[in-house]
């Protein structure tokens, strides 16, 4: 929709800005797509107005550490330390002024000067300490990236000591250590680094970075004083554990610990980051399925690629027709395509809703709040599955789930020759007569693995097909059924679409996942939200009932 002011320029912005943060969201879109098409495009300024510079170089220098380009990481990684000390001072200022002054709870209190004062310094100190978990999270998400600061110098430790920078490897290591140091591999390396320094210098000169000590004496102190007011002034503020609430934590799926490279036979130097190895993708695979019930049906080989597995059985038939059952009371046509009715044929009709929908509709008593929270449940799941099957050694993060039907148009279907979902890659751009698949934009190039859950095969068509590069080849079908899941690697690998469906309606639990953790679907955040809401309910009941049952 165009903007109610006629401000084209700043609508432009403004859904650009939010596109940034939300890249899955259709009608956004499909809104810069209208104003790039307008005649006042040509003035117009696609800026994100909330994009953070210290972030984009640390996803930029994640990015070669991954290529395996060290000088570039370092490049970037250094950027992005620089960038982030920045911001922390300029969120800090935005924090002097106004405080909103809390009234105490007992009837009657006034507070006195002295008090108002400490509140108000108490407040801008809060504000302050938050900077670390504001700088850690992406715009647009809820949650940080856990362990950010932190995995700077990690990175910087062994890109340094890849391209033979031992000094400030050392450096880079102590600088780790002040925030985990308990960190065993990291202390390894640092006893490594020292012996390959000792011959040339005196390694005990070398010192964590002062911006790092600086910060954590700063951070700790912090900590002390709002924990001092909390208990001895009666302001109102539990901080968390701190590596949690600020974005610091280690995450063992992130930064496992354990992982070696072979230096020599008698040398070892452990990288402290098992999400970056480089390993042989075709062969990992075939892990645990998590779940007796679930039946291994088909892996790569059999299905002629790569990164490809079949399994049965993911839900039971009564689960299939319950998520059915909520699939035809929530779901809207279009919802998710941009409105559009059939976003990729005329023929049929799409319908589709999100997780965060199904709870929201469950809470508001529109549909059973069970049959909600199993959509939630079985995405879940799906999730685990697909990580243990990869034998992935990093948190796999929902990028998007979507549950969706496609039925067919009655008198729509006579000499059909489309597909109801053309041949395409999740993460890239298919090139068939190129032979390649770019990733870039607009795809979704941070997507890296996919799933799709059917919930029903009682329809006519609608297999879902792998093909080659040149999207004609067919290298694999899939007849859906209930419960059957096929999973696959989304990139260039793994071309795949979906035959027309004639006859009936075909129903999926659609699911997307990403290794980044920048990239975590935003609604799914909120999901996780309002199920831990819902279950704190369902504990304070069961206390209510137990209290209940003792005094009966």
């Amino acid at each position: 929709m165009p903007p109610q002011l006629n401000q084209f320029d700043k609508a432009a912005e403004a859904a650009h800005t939010f596109f940034m943060a939300n890249p899955e969201h259709m009608e956004i879109q499909q809104n810069l797509k209208n104003y790039k098409t307008m005649t006042e495009a040509k003035d117009m300024r696609f800026i994100d107005r909330e994009h953070r510079p210290h972030m984009e170089d640390y996803t930029a220098a994640v990015k070669y550490y991954d290529a395996e380009e060290y000088e570039l990481t370092i490049e970037h990684m250094e950027e992005a330390l620089k960038g982030y000390y920045q911001a922390d001072v300029e969120c800090r200022a935005m924090c002097e002024g106004p405080q909103k002054f809390v009234e105490h709870e007992y009837v009657g209190y006034k507070a006195n000067l002295y008090e108002a004062i400490a509140d108000h310094y108490i407040q801008m100190l809060v504000c302050e300490h938050e900077c670390v978990r504001d700088l850690a999270t992406r715009p647009g998400r809820l949650s940080p990236v856990e362990n950010y600061l932190p995995l700077h110098y990690d990175f910087l430790q062994f890109s340094y000591y890849k391209v033979g920078d031992y000094k400030n490897a050392l450096e880079c290591a102590k600088s780790y250590l002040l925030f985990h140091p308990n960190d065993e591999d990291v202390t390894d390396n640092v006893a490594y680094y020292e012996e390959l320094l000792a011959e040339q210098m005196n390694t005990e000169e070398f010192l964590p970075r002062k911006e790092a000590e600086k910060f954590m004496r700063r951070h700790e102190l912090e900590s002390k004083i709002i924990q001092t007011a909390s208990v001895d002034l009666g302001f109102t503020y539990i901080e968390p554990d701190f590596w949690i609430s600020h974005g610091l934590r280690q995450d063992e799926n992130r930064v496992p610990s354990g992982v070696q490279n072979r230096l020599t036979d008698s040398q070892r130097l452990t990288s402290g980051k098992k999400t970056t190895q480089k390993i042989d993708r075709e062969l990992q695979e075939g892990g645990p399925l998590l779940y007796d019930s679930v039946e291994f049906v088909y892996n790569s080989e059999q299905l002629n690629g790569t990164q490809r597995v079949l399994l049965d059985n993911i839900v039971s038939e009564a689960e299939c027709k319950e998520l059915q059952k909520i699939a035809n009371s929530i779901m809207l046509a279009g919802d998710g395509y941009r409105g559009r009715t059939s976003p990729h044929t005329p023929n049929e009709r799409f319908e589709g809703a999100t997780v965060l929908k199904a709870l929201r509709y469950g809470y508001e008593g529109r549909v059973l709040l069970k049959s909600a929270r199993l959509f939630y449940d079985v995405s879940e799941k799906a999730r685990r599955i697909v990580e243990s099957y990869f034998l992935l050694n990093s948190t796999l993060y929902f990028s998007y789930t979507h549950l969706v039907c496609r039925t067919a148009l009655a008198g729509q279907q006579d000499n059909r020759n489309d597909l109801s979902h053309p041949i395409h890659a999740d993460n890239c751009l298919l090139d068939p007569e190129a032979n390649e698949c770019w990733k870039e934009p607009p795809a979704y190039t941070y997507r890296d693995y996919s799933a799709l859950l059917y919930l029903n095969g009682d329809f006519e068509g609608g297999e879902f097909i792998f093909t080659e590069m040149d999207a004609k080849t067919i290298t694999a079908t899939v007849k859906p059924k209930c419960g059957r899941m096929v999973s696959f690697s989304s990139g260039g690998e793994n071309p795949h679409g979906v035959r027309a469906v004639t006859g009936g309606q075909r129903c999926a639990v659609a699911l997307w996942f990403t290794l980044d953790p920048l990239n975590r679907e935003l609604e799914r955040l909120q999901a996780d939200e309002v199920m831990a809401v819902l279950d704190r309910h369902d504990q304070r009941a069961d206390e209510l009932n137990l209290n209940l049952r003792d005094e009966l």
